[in-house]
């Protein structure tokens, strides 16, 4: 007789289709992944050759200190030729202006030896040994410190040794265009009055010092004089050459967007780009030395510089003064950003432990009992103003997003002005999902709240997420990470949402159909972040993949066993393999992130992307306001929510799909934190969310769990 029985070989039969049915969608995930993004191919060239390049660097050029009264000059160049905000990271925040010319002429974030005192103009021993060059007697030292102690990986002197001869002009030129050994081909402390073509035209490349403008009264006479540097530049300029006037460091206090100008053939009136930072009008200080190399049809070396060259693409209005108007608003918006986004997770994550503190009672009185011997229950009211407080906690972060469409950073108190904005969005939110029929149901505000939160950032991806964009719950372009795409923060609300959206509608559905449900819906997800039009993130479409996968298997019931892990493992090294190739087969300069770190890593150079991986995970741990929000709200859901009387163990059992989500959430977003270098912002991010849902969810069963009319099939199997 055989023992097993016929039950047993049904359920192993339907374990066998669930498996197989999410190694399918994981495949077609592939597919989506891979297919929708192949119209990225490489496509024409579109570099600008030219014979020269002239680099003009100003410490501290902003796009308010334009005007066609003080600085003529620059006007024209800009009306005439491609613009944009460049961020002028370097190895050290803020970047001084040594750190950002060593950062310029080593195309790759750098940094300078620096003093205890404030930033001001570029500074470094120069010695003539002959009437022609000059040599950097600490450029070695530099250069030994840059390799190995700092995780870049950055060569200062890379842009000239890539050309055969370079002119500097001027102390902060000189550490831009001087050779890993410190040699200064040619030099001259000031731009003469005489010779000036004969001495740009001697050489390939000049780099050109223009000064620094710091701040105070005198900073329109700096600018004054920056300007009539440039134009006797302009002057003396050899034909055909490629004029690159760009910031190149911090003066006064504070990271600032500066200015970029390119001019000459081929860049006529539009906005700066680069593969760095695919968002038109926005590039970064290391993409000069790859731009002038590729303008001169040199090769970059790609694998020692961190930018990519910049390109100019239409769209630009012709109107200069709105030009200048929206890149000083998006200095002044990426400022108001880092200060108000520090105090507001701060207050998120205050007003979290208080509703955590205030919910245990309520936990722990929320059962009924069908006697006269238990505890009485709390009053209704009580009850009914938790759930609404839960609501907004967990809208929080949707109404954060939604309040930078207004600019309140334009006002003079623009943080209190956020603040109520938000106050307002949460208010409005919060009464819609209360309103609604739905939310009579024990999931229902969780399925609401995770659609608003989905809804949210998916249209802002759609629409080229401008709401991020130096926005609050979004990302800074000051920081120099990233500039286009999806954000540790939002990347946190889209898989709480998705996942918990996908829980309650694969709730509904018959066991068999939970998993392919599960699977659907985040096969969309994969795409909205992986998507280089889209959120541009290849680890975040990985680590999704893997929370889909998880959530998928556990959907229809059972725990998280080994065999459940590999499986959703699986899918998510078939994506990470399908995102890879689709990568390596771009052309360097266009490759992201993966492709680069594939690529470094089969030149035995992937080391230092490592080595900044785990830098970046330690300070962002220590640093970030949402470490502590994530670490209260596992110690909440551990001490409380999963006690007996904590209702969270009863929701998983009613309802696993849900379960299923909120576990996926935790695999996606802790794997996507410590691959991506942002350790538990992105879990932070989901975590204030998910826990108040599932908050909601605890007290909504325990309410009910003396009740003995019999829930529908498809909500209690």
């Amino acid at each position: 007789m055989n023992g097993d029985s016929p039950g047993s070989g049904a359920r192993a039969a339907a374990a066998t289709v669930r498996r197989l049915g999410l190694a399918i969608l994981a495949a077609l995930t592939v597919f989506i992944a891979v297919v929708g993004q192949s119209a990225d191919l490489p496509g024409p060239d579109q570099t600008r050759h030219s014979d020269y390049a002239v680099v003009v660097g100003v410490a501290g050029l902003r796009w308010s200190d334009l005007d066609p009264e003080h600085t003529p000059t620059l006007w024209r160049l800009a009306a005439e030729g491609s613009v944009g905000s460049l961020s002028t990271r370097s190895a050290r925040a803020p970047t001084c202006p040594a750190d950002g010319w060593l950062t310029l002429g080593a195309g790759n974030f750098a940094a300078w030896e620096r003093g205890d005192g404030p930033c001001g103009a570029a500074t470094a021993r120069l010695e003539r040994p002959d009437r022609l060059g000059a040599h950097l007697p600490d450029q070695r030292a530099v250069v030994a410190r840059n390799s190995a102690s700092l995780p870049w990986g950055a060569v200062p002197g890379a842009l000239a040794e890539s050309v055969r001869c370079a002119v500097a002009v001027g102390p902060g030129a000189a550490i831009a265009a001087a050779r890993p050994y410190g040699r200064v081909d040619r030099y001259e402390p000031t731009l003469p009055p005489v010779g000036a073509s004969e001495l740009l035209a001697s050489c390939v490349l000049s780099v050109i010092d223009a000064g620094a403008i710091g701040g105070g009264p005198d900073r329109r006479a700096a600018a004054r004089r920056a300007d009539q540097t440039v134009a006797a530049v302009v002057a003396a300029r050899p034909p055909n050459a490629l004029l690159l006037v760009v910031g190149v460091g911090d003066v006064s206090a504070g990271s600032r967007l500066q200015v970029a100008i390119a001019h000459g053939q081929g860049w006529e009136g539009g906005w700066l780009t680069s593969p760095s930072t695919d968002r038109d009008g926005y590039v970064q200080l290391v993409d000069v030395a790859p731009t002038v190399l590729s303008s001169l049809g040199r090769s970059v070396p790609y694998r020692l510089l961190a930018g990519r060259p910049m390109t100019s693409t239409p769209g630009r209005p012709a109107d200069l003064p709105a030009v200048v108007a929206a890149s000083t608003d998006a200095d002044q918006a990426a400022r108001a950003q880092l200060r108000v986004a520090g105090w507001f997770f701060g207050g998120l994550t205050v007003v979290f432990m208080v509703l955590s503190g205030l919910a245990v009672p309520l936990l722990r009185r929320a059962r009924r009992h069908a006697g006269p011997g238990g505890p009485p229950s709390p009053p209704r009211r009580w009850l009914r103003l938790m759930e609404l407080a839960l609501v907004a906690a967990a809208l929080a972060m949707p109404a954060a997003l939604v309040a930078d469409v207004l600019p309140w950073w334009r006002a003079g108190h623009g943080g209190w002005l956020f603040l109520g904005i938000t106050a307002v969005v949460v208010t409005l939110l919060t009464a819609l999902v209360a309103v609604t029929p739905l939310y009579a149901r024990p999931w229902g505000p969780i399925a609401m709240v995770a659609g608003i939160a989905t809804s949210v950032v998916v249209a802002d991806l759609l629409t080229g997420s401008s709401l991020q964009l130096n926005g609050v719950a979004g990302y800074s372009a000051l920081d120099g990470v990233r500039y286009a795409g999806i954000g540790s923060v939002g990347l946190g609300v889209l898989v709480a949402g998705v996942l918990l959206g996908a829980g309650c509608v694969a709730q509904l559905l018959a066991r068999s159909a939970r998993p392919w449900a599960m699977a659907g819906v985040g096969a969309v997800a994969v795409l909205l972040v992986g998507s280089p039009y889209l959120g541009a993130d290849a680890v975040g479409a990985i680590a999704v993949t893997s929370g889909v996968a998880v959530a998928g298997a556990l959907s229809a019931g059972g725990w998280l066993t080994f065999s459940r892990f590999a499986w959703s493992s699986l899918a998510g090294v078939a994506v990470a393999v399908g995102l890879a190739t689709w990568d390596l087969r771009r052309p360097p300069q266009d490759q992201g992130s993966l492709g680069r770190f594939l690529t470094q890593w089969s030149e035995g150079a992937g080391g230092p992307t490592i080595q900044r991986t785990g830098a970046a995970n330690v300070i962002t741990f220590a640093t970030s306001p949402l470490t502590i929000l994530a670490i209260v709200a596992a110690l909440f859901v551990w001490l409380a929510l999963l006690r007996d009387w904590g209702g969270l163990k009863r929701l998983y059992g009613i309802y696993p799909a849900i379960r299923a989500g909120l576990v996926g959430v935790a695999v996606a977003t802790l794997l996507a934190g410590a691959v991506g270098g942002l350790a538990l912002n992105v879990a932070g991010a989901a975590a204030a969310v998910v826990v108040p849902l599932a908050t909601l969810g605890a007290l909504r069963v325990l309410d009910h769990a003396a009740d003995r009319t019999p829930l529908p099939q498809q909500l209690s199997d």
